[in-house]
């Protein structure tokens, strides 16, 4: 039987270190945690790391991020599953139907509130997204798929949007080996996200909807 081992990503290590320091007392309920720039120097990784491990450990229900005072520790219900937790023991192809139907109202946001930096990063991760299809690199395609996608989450300038996005892609990436075992699929829909794209950054929104619609309508498990 073949047993495939996936290795966690930075966030994800960041945030189990951090639920780890949090369990044996290092930092305490209601304790503020480091800003940013000290916690990148304290775990050597990038603040893209540090953000995305916040996420998960706020999607947990273990951490608290309040605009403009800082992340601070608060206790869990345990009466309630974190949601972070639901997402780890969903099937695939659940987590797959919510990012589909997320996907559709991101691109629809960010059409009409992209920036110029957006549209930057999101042409960035599409190139990525090429070479490694071309170059037959699955992870590293997968990868820069997400990123894509997650960019635009980011345009839609909806945090509520975005974060659940980000939650949602951060798990997926894994099931998305167990989906797709090579990178066919991401050469056959290259053209519709380079459309997608194009929609975007010209700020029709209807498009961009229609476009993501055809995008998960190319899809088949």
């Amino acid at each position: 039987m073949k047993t495939i081992i996936h290795k966690k990503s930075l966030a994800e290590e960041v945030a189990s270190k951090l639920q780890e320091q949090i369990s044996e007392g290092y930092y305490k309920i209601n304790d503020k945690l480091p800003i940013e720039t000290e916690l990148m120097k304290s775990f050597g990784v990038g603040r893209s790391s540090i953000r995305e491990a916040m996420k998960l450990l706020s999607n947990s229900g273990l951490l608290k991020i309040k605009q403009g005072l800082g992340t601070f520790v608060q206790e869990i219900n345990s009466t309630r599953e974190p949601m972070n937790d639901k997402l780890m023991r969903a099937k695939v192809q659940d987590i797959d139907e919510v990012r589909q139907l997320l996907e559709l109202k991101i691109a629809e946001k960010a059409a009409l509130n992209r920036t110029d930096d957006d549209i930057t990063a999101m042409k960035l991760h599409l190139a990525n997204r090429v070479k490694a299809a071309k170059e037959g690199l699955l992870e590293e395609c997968i990868e820069a798929d997400v990123q894509f996608h997650i960019a635009i989450a980011e345009a839609s300038k909806n945090e509520i949007l975005a974060d659940l996005y980000q939650s949602v892609a951060i798990h997926l990436k894994k099931g998305f080996l167990e989906l797709y075992p090579d990178i066919q699929i991401f050469q056959n829909t290259y053209s519709i996200h380079e459309q997608l794209l194009e929609s975007i950054i010209a700020k029709d929104s209807k498009k961009a909807w229609n476009t993501v619609a055809k995008i998960i309508g190319h899809i088949n498990y």
